[in-house]
């Protein structure tokens, strides 16, 4: 008798994946899953124009309420790779829906409740929605016709800066006219139809990779993480010097080199630091990092501008109006989303990030130009979004082509993660860098113009590394086989 062992891992990965067929794929696959990473986005965001009132609806301190944003970036960051293996092993669709399930779930709670712990508690429950993106665009990347690929990863990446800028009109709309309670039943009931909807119309992926999931990696992760996270976002309250900062921070490094000596020894690791390695997948993880940061500072640093009292430096708009001027940055991003996969499939990758950095570097010349009239920071946060479209459009790709298919959705995990990662040290810079030019209790135009100035040197470090992308790279309309390099 013959008995017939199983393919390794590795030559699995080596087989071209079966294009999917169009008619048996949903119809419904991409508007779901578009939909999906907008609203996650929203939940990740709608707490901002929130946060200064937040005191005085829960009867907490300022640095306990600073927690609702804290959790969600935490766990964000800390499920988003855990989540990915979990789904190239076990299921997409499966993974995705726990997603869901905990988005609507801490929704309800904050819904229902002001008591500060269970709110933070509830926030870090939506923090699941960031793996959204990095899973939903492996099932794209399984189930879409070949032709219909670049698009969908391209408006699927870019989700994640559209939803941001709706988020704050959003939450700040229904804040100045209605109970903040209403704002999570609404965004409860919209996770129950977006949950509803993929139940019934998006199938599970046939490709996985099957093993057996790093316990151990997955904790030491965790770990490394929350010791780099927590003071970045709480050093500028605990003091950059504190003993607590410090020396969570030499922590991280301890844990960082422990869990990736643990990751090079297992053969089934929760992230493949070899395949991370390859230059063909460290450049878009660095360029994620930087160009989360400066895709942060364009809405954060803007918001806070654009609040501020007229004087020095602000506008004196209310929290909605202030909401509205940044439209025009989800609608510029829905375009330029599509235009950058075009621009990718003939011109290359490297032209888009090019020309994505170059937008960016223009976008924050123009923020730092201090006393401008309101016309240019509206038009100085359109460029800046357009340039992170077009960057953000592309990252995924260059994933998809670089990683064997049973890795997909960890290996965009890891990308999403760096771009978390961006956004929650420009979140901690941009606090410093204000509360250090703060002039009768308001940040002055100097210290507007130096936080936008941060954001410009990061960009300009997108360009710098992009320089180093191949230059040959034509995403072609059927990313099917992964290129290894």
């Amino acid at each position: 008798m013959t008995i017939s062992l199983p393919r390794p891992l590795s030559a699995l990965a080596d087989q071209p994946v079966a294009p999917p067929d169009s008619a048996g794929g949903s119809r419904y696959l991409f508007p779901i899953l578009a939909f999906a990473g907008v609203f996650q986005a929203v939940l990740q965001t709608v707490m901002v124009p929130l946060l200064p009132s937040m005191p005085t609806f829960t009867g907490a301190s300022q640095t306990s309420v600073s927690w609702l944003i804290t959790t969600t970036l935490l766990v964000g960051a800390v499920v988003t790779p855990i989540f990915g293996r979990l789904a190239d092993m076990f299921g997409k669709k499966r993974m995705l829906l726990v997603a869901f399930v905990f988005m609507t779930l801490g929704a309800l709670i904050c819904a229902v409740t002001s008591d500060i712990a269970f709110l933070i508690f509830a926030r870090g429950l939506q923090g699941a929605g960031a793996a959204v993106i990095p899973v939903g665009i492996s099932i794209l990347r399984d189930e879409l016709p070949r032709e219909k690929v670049n698009g969908a990863i391209a408006m699927m990446s870019s989700t994640l800066g559209i939803g941001t800028a709706l988020g704050l009109p959003f939450a700040a709309s229904v804040a100045e006219y209605s109970n903040w309670h209403v704002l999570f039943w609404v965004i409860a009931g919209i996770g129950l139809a977006v949950t509803t909807a993929a139940v019934l119309f998006i199938r599970e992926s046939e490709v996985r990779s099957g093993g057996r999931f790093d316990g151990v990696g997955a904790v030491g992760l965790t770990a490394a993480l929350v010791c780099l996270l927590v003071p970045i976002t709480q050093g500028s309250s605990w003091g950059w010097g504190s003993p607590a900062v410090l020396g969570m921070f030499a922590s991280a490094v301890f844990l960082f080199a422990l869990w990736g000596h643990q990751q090079l020894r297992n053969r089934n690791p929760l992230v493949d630091l070899r395949v991370s390695a390859r230059r063909s997948v460290l450049l878009p993880h660095v360029t994620a990092l930087l160009v989360g940061f400066a895709f942060y500072g364009n809405a954060l640093i803007t918001t806070q501008l654009l609040q501020a009292p007229r004087g020095d430096a602000g506008y004196g708009l209310t929290i909605l109006q202030a909401a509205v001027c940044q439209l025009p940055t989800s609608l510029s991003m829905i375009v330029f989303a599509q235009v950058g996969a075009r621009v990718s499939e003939r011109y290359g990758s490297k032209v888009t990030i090019l020309s994505g950095a170059i937008c960016l570097v223009l976008g924050y010349a123009l923020h730092t130009v201090p006393h401008k009239e309101l016309w240019m920071v509206i038009a100085a946060l359109g460029v800046a979004a357009v340039g992170t479209a077009l960057v953000y459009s592309t990252l995924p790709m260059l994933i998809v082509r670089a990683v064997p298919s049973t890795q997909m959705a960890a290996a965009n995990g890891v990308n999403v993660l760096l771009r978390t990662m961006g956004t929650t040290m420009c979140s901690a810079v941009v606090a410093t860098v204000l509360a250090a030019s703060m002039v009768g209790g308001v940040a002055s135009a100097a210290g507007f113009s130096i936080a936008y100035g941060v954001c410009a040197v990061l960009a300009v470090l997108v360009f710098a590394v992009s320089l180093a992308l191949p230059g040959h790279d034509r995403m072609k309309k059927s990313p099917v086989e992964p290129l290894v390099t």
